[in-house]
This record gives structure tokens, sequence and C-alpha cells, in this order.
């Protein structure tokens, strides 16, 4: 992706400090890209080393396409020394060396876009599971709290990076969504976004009126040092359970990416959940100048505790001890797990807040019955009859247990679930989602979720490979819906996990459109007029 700004920033301010040659030409340069499709005359090209390919092979495009200067990781040159790659070019573009370029990547960013962090206050989510539904709570709480605390203001928004885009808060419930954020080749959206993006996206929250933002710490983008060089002041974990092993290759190296975020310099705050051992082992580790909260539903020694709580059909209800004194909430959030959701955004609020956290504490119990859930995040598709259909974006094991074990106090009969898993990825986790669809739900139906460029019949073996008795399966996922809600009663529930708010299938190379909540929409309404239903 690449960006770029009006004003024109010098080379050698951009990479000061960072050159093994001390060296640098007068330059000045107009936007900075890692893609050589989007470079533009006065643009620095930055050519890393990916996964899957080599940025110098694209070195040649972006000088054709007007790049000024190039970046390359002083690693690649052992490999391409630079005076081959002098070699491919008709123009002497000066090529520059900076070692371990990659964690250097995001405070030449942060400087090309002035320090935008620096002008906010952020907050950063990391976690297994819960980082979507703390950013969209802790971003829809600081808008509802803006609009009831300071009506005048007609700034001091919250903006929201993540998984579903970014954008700032501006209604209730609701983010307004840069919708260009939408992909159009087959790699979904980044829960977090490249070192030089998510610095321009800062920097344009904050031109568009934000004060704070809340954003999603993916594992990858901190083992990738993709926001090095943000400036955190508060810092949640919400949980760790299997997930992205593919990537990481064992839980220890998963669990010591996302602790690498409590690390980071300047941090303020840190919001903890202490009924995690991997939260516990953070806590231990922490730098004594950070202020640290702990939550928990389970331990009376954590500085927010639960001592009841309740759940129903119509949400939860919990009475809660904290530092600044008892409270109650209620919202219509389902689940434990949203409970913990709640403690971790009302606590991180809070501590951005500390100059008058008595109050605000008072106003967040006040706000919290307001917040709704968020898109594929245990989001009922509503029909005029049939069974209870709930989409949530469930894709590891424990993730799809907790869900399951929710869905269990509001089921009156049988609880379905409609799942898969997603090909090119964590191979491990197959056979446990299997086992923990057939231990916690009554009927299993097994399909596709993206199969990528596997067989979708092999991931789909996978998966029943850790079921102990017959499953229904049927790899077309719109038909597995379908045949779902079609044999479900009314008094059954339907989830439809893994997907959650995507709106495409990988199949191959091929994106194409598809929405688990649409398709269930659909199957509820067929079924509905096949039982003789009005039209």
């Amino acid at each position: 992706m690449s960006f770029s700004r009006t004003s024109r920033k010098m080379l050698s301010t951009l990479v000061e400090g960072l050159l093994l040659s001390k060296k640098c030409p007068r330059i000045k340069v107009k936007g900075i890209t890692l893609d050589s499709r989007t470079v533009s005359p006065g643009f620095i090209f930055v050519a890393l080393q990916g996964s899957v390919e080599d940025g110098t092979v694209y070195i040649p495009e972006a000088v054709e396409r007007g790049a000024v200067a190039i970046l390359i990781d002083f690693e690649n040159c052992k490999k391409t020394p630079v005076t081959s790659l002098y070699e491919r070019l008709d123009e002497n573009i000066p090529i520059l060396e900076i070692k371990n370029l990659s964690e250097k990547l995001s405070l030449i960013a942060a400087r090309f876009y002035g320090d935008p962090s620096t002008k906010l206050r952020v907050t950063a989510i990391t976690g297994t599971n819960g980082k979507t539904t703390c950013a969209h709570l802790y971003a829809n709480l600081s808008a509802l709290h803006r609009k009831k605390v300071d009506k005048s203001n007609t700034e001091n928004y919250c903006g929201y990076v993540g998984t579903l885009g970014h954008g700032k808060a501006t209604l209730i419930n609701e983010l307004e969504l840069d919708k260009s954020v939408e992909n159009i080749d087959v790699s979904p959206q980044l829960t977090t976004p490249d070192a030089i993006s998510i610095q321009s996206i800062l920097d344009s929250l904050h031109s568009d009126g934000c004060n704070s933002v809340v954003l999603e710490a993916s594992s990858h983008a901190l083992q990738q040092h993709r926001i090095a060089g943000i400036s955190i002041d508060t810092a949640i974990f919400t949980n760790l359970s299997r997930d992205h092993l593919d990537y990481h290759g064992d839980l220890e190296t998963y669990a010591d990416a996302k602790g690498k975020l409590f690390a980071m310099p300047g941090l303020k705050n840190a919001v903890i959940n202490i009924d995690d051992e991997v939260g516990k082992s953070i806590l231990t580790e922490l730098d004594p100048a950070v202020r640290v909260i702990t939550y928990s539903l389970e331990n009376i020694t954590a500085d927010i505790y639960c001592q009841s709580m309740s759940f129903s059909t119509e949400g939860l209800e919990a009475y809660i001890q904290s530092p600044w004194g008892y409270g109650r909430i209620v919202s219509r959030l389902l689940g434990r797990f949203n409970l913990y959701n709640l403690l971790a955004v009302m606590a991180s609020f809070i501590a951005n807040n500390q100059e008058a956290e008595y109050e605000n504490f008072l106003e967040v119990l006040d706000i919290v019955p307001q917040l709704g859930p968020v898109e594929g995040r245990m989001e009922q598709v509503r029909g005029c009859s049939g069974p209870s259909v709930i989409v949530d974006y469930a894709h590891t094991p424990d993730a799809l247990e907790k869900v399951l074990q929710t869905l269990r106090l509001h089921c009156e009969g049988y609880l379905w679930v409609v799942f898969g898993c997603g090909g090119d990825r964590d191979i491990g986790k197959r056979s446990q989602m299997g086992s923990v669809a057939f231990a916690k739900a009554d009927k299993v139906i097994v399909t596709s979720d993206n199969p990528r460029s596997e067989d979708p019949g092999k991931i789909i073996q996978d998966i029943v490979d850790g079921i102990n008795s017959l499953v229904t399966i049927e790899v077309d996922r719109r038909e597995a819906i379908t045949l779902a809600i079609s044999s479900a009663s009314d008094n059954d529930v339907v989830l439809i996990a893994g997907k959650g708010h995507e709106k495409y299938q990988i199949v191959g190379s091929k994106k194409v459109h598809f929405s688990d909540k649409q398709e269930a929409s659909l199957a509820l309404a067929q079924r509905y007029y096949q039982s003789g239903g009005a039209a």
C-alpha cells in the first residue's frame, strides 16, 4: 500500500541515524510505499524481503514509475549485492542500505507523517479472541461518552483501526469506516495494517478530528514490528489460545509475540486478564513504571472483580468491585466472554481519562447498556419464524467452545453448528475444532471456510478426524447453511461459525462474494415461504 503527503520531507530526515553509510543525497520525498505498482514520481520504494517474494525484484519497475530512492535491508544485500541491483537500472537512483529495515520501517513512516501517534491517545488490544469486539466497544463507548459529557465539541472523536478497516466512531454502535479498505485481491484485510499504512491512517484520523484511536494489534504485526514506531498509551491483553501456529510454530512463540506490546517504550497503562495464564506471565514482566489494571471473573485479587454475574437471552448482568467503587453492569451482549470484553474496555477507557476517573466510572456504567454487538460477533440473523440463527467469527477451538457454551444456555431444543477451517493455515487446530463441535453441539455440519489452495475435502477430513461420531458433511457452504436452517426446529439454535463479518470466500486463487449473514437470511426466508408463510 502507498501513501503520500502534500508537504514533502527530506530523505535525510527520514533515515537519520539508520543508514549504514554516512552519505545521504539531498532529496525531497513526496511519498513512501512497499508496492512498486503504486509508486509515483518523488516516492521512496521500500524493497523488503517478504515471506513469498523479494522486493528487490520490483526495483526496476519502481524506478520506471518515478522512485527517487530505494530502501533495502542490509541482510538482503548478502544475497543480492547493491552493485548487481544497480546493473538492472538505467538511472543512477540511490539504493540505501538499512540494517533490520523491517524493524525500522515503522519509525521511518512515522517521521514521514509527522509522528501522528504522539498527537493521539492510542489504545492497542492484543489477544487471540476479543480484539475486534473490544475495539468496537471502546470506540462506541468513547462516542457516547463524548456526546453525553461534551455535546458542544465537534471534534475529539475516537478512531478505530482493525479487522473491519478503519474510521471514526460517530454514532451509537456505528463506525464511519473508510470503504477504500475493501480489497480487490485474494488477501483478506489485515487485522493490523502494514507499517507505512498504519502511520498514514493515524495521520488521516487525526486530521479528521480524532484525538484518540483504538487499534487491534495482531501477533503477526507485533512480530513484524508494524507498530514499533507508534506511541502506545494503553495496552490490553484479552486471552491466548491456539491460533496462527502455521506462522509462529508453537504457543510459546505466539505468546511471546503478544507480549511485545507490553514492552513497548513509553507505555503508560496495561489492562490485563489475569484469568489467563499468559496474562499472569505478562504481568510479572511489566516495567514498574507502567500502571496496571487487572480484571477477572474468578480472581478476587484482581483490580476489577465480578462479585456476581448472570446471563440470559436478554444479555448479562454483573456486580463488580473496582478501584473506583462498586457498580452494576447491565448489557445486551451475550456470554461470559463478552463480560470479559466489557471489563477490559471499561478499565482502559477510565485509565485513559485519569483526570476524572470516579466520575467516568459512573458515566461508563450508564453508557454500557447502550452498547450493541459487533457485526459478525454473536450476531443474530432474524427471520419471520424458524430457529434462532447466530453468526460468529469463532475460528479457533477456544472461541468455538466459548460460543457454543454460551448458546447452550439459550437453547431449548437442539444446538446446531455449521463450520469449517481455512486452507493454508494451522492444520493442527482442525481436529481440535472437530472435537469441540462434537462435544458441545447436538448437530454438526462440517463445510468449507476459505479453502484457498487446499482441497476442501482434505480440510474437512482433517476436521472430522477429531469427531468420534457420524456428522453431516456438505462441502458447499451455502448448501450447508440452508440444510441446517431448513432442518432445525423453531426452538433450536443454529450457529454459523468461522467467517463472521467476512463478505467473501477464498477458493483457489479467486475471492468470491459470500456472506454467512446474507445466506442465513435467505435460508430463513425460504423456510418461511415453504412452510406457507405470507409473502
